[in-house]
């Protein structure tokens, strides 16, 4: 198991950015492909963008794609979410998350690892 903690949230105008990063600690970080979701009240969890172990493949959900950026630094042990052009329907709790599965980023339920979530709020 690997244990996840993120960090950033916060309030931003829409139109707004701001950079969610999310530590790990445990061995073998980069075993792990990482994910970034969000769930918003009343809403289901949502995976938003997920990155291989070695950062050379991304996936993205439509509704952040060409907003949203995953990066990773297998160094620091950290994966990063930057949002840019923020709306008000990013508000949400965002996590992150970990899977060994390999060569599976689009599916949810390879994700079996999680930080506790930090809060998003994007006001009009």
């Amino acid at each position: 198991q690997v244990q996840l903690v993120e960090s950033g949230g916060g309030l931003v105008q829409a139109g707004g950015s701001l950079r969610l990063s999310c530590a790990a600690s445990g061995p073998t970080f980069s075993m792990f492909n990482m994910g970034w979701f969000r769930q918003a009240p009343g809403k289901e969890r949502e995976l938003l963008a997920a990155i291989s172990r070695s950062g050379g493949t991304t996936y993205y959900a439509d509704s952040v794609k060409g907003r949203f950026t995953i990066s990773r630094d297998n160094a620091k042990n950290t994966v990063y979410l930057q949002m840019n052009s923020l709306k008000p329907e990013d508000t949400a709790v965002y996590y992150c998350a970990a899977s060994r599965t390999i060569g599976v980023l689009t599916t949810s339920s390879v994700f079996d690892s999680w930080g506790q979530g930090t809060q998003v709020t994007v006001s009009s």
